[in-house]
């Protein structure tokens, strides 16, 4: 089985421009989000998209300094970009990524691939509620190509596999149950605004290691309140139908 991680990543944020491209620690988001990524087990390729925006040059020009592949495409059809990036590669399954997660739980996400490769789905379903960041999504080549062409309207674009939750039945999915532990939807470590970057920057200076486990960081969290509530806050951005 061929799996491929896509990480979506843009300069463009109405609440945090330039996000993806932050001091983190020693190093900066992308990277974390990079070697996170690369550290999920069965995984053959880890690939950035981006769009052809100008402003979209820096990320670019990032990934070939940092030896990273990259994929150009749409801004606002994202889901047309993921298409258009998986099809040079031609994989089986398609994990997807967000670049504002710099702390993705790699070690569930191996879980996850691993799940996959005994079930052979059209999608993984995850249940349990996550703290926000943590997760990331799997669906075969031939499920998203489905969405692709049935997905129509503006949410389906921009949020790439949300057809396949809205028609569920369209879908042959196997469910990941969340193990306990990392069962803290309480806690935010999405990066979306100035204070989630004060959050995820404090947890990058504790630790310095772009590979601690993700349930190390809920411990962190939970032992330290008065960190945990420098993002407690904030809402996150609705869909908008």
């Amino acid at each position: 089985m061929k799996t491929i991680v896509i990480i979506q990543a843009r300069m463009g944020s109405s609440r945090l421009p330039g996000k993806v491209l932050k001091e983190l620690g020693d190093v900066d988001v992308l990277t974390y989000d990079i070697e996170r990524c690369r550290a999920i087990k069965g995984v053959s390729k880890v690939v950035v998209a981006t769009s052809h925006l100008p402003q979209d040059d820096a990320i670019a020009k990032w990934c070939e300094i940092h030896k990273v592949s990259y994929f150009r495409g749409s801004e606002d059809d994202v889901l047309d970009r993921y298409v258009q990036c998986s099809k040079i590669y031609k994989p089986d399954y398609v994990m997807r990524v967000t670049s504002d997660c710099p702390f993705l739980d790699y070690e569930m996400a191996s879980e996850i691939v691993s799940l996959m490769e005994k079930e052979q789905k059209d999608i993984v379903l995850m249940n349990g509620e996550l703290s926000r960041g943590l997760a990331v999504e799997l669906v075969s080549y031939d499920a998203l190509l489905r969405i692709y062409e049935r997905g129509t309207e503006s949410r389906h674009r921009e949020h790439v596999t949300y057809y396949a939750y809205e028609f569920p039945k369209e879908f042959n999915a196997v469910t990941y149950n969340v193990p306990s532990n990392r069962r803290a939807p309480e806690l935010r470590l999405t990066l979306d605004t100035v204070e989630d970057y004060k959050l995820v920057s404090a947890v990058a200076k504790h630790f310095n290691n772009t590979l601690v486990s993700s349930l190390e960081v809920i411990r962190y969290l939970k032992a330290t309140p008065q960190v945990a509530r420098l993002n407690a806050h904030i809402e996150q951005k609705p869909v908008i139908k």
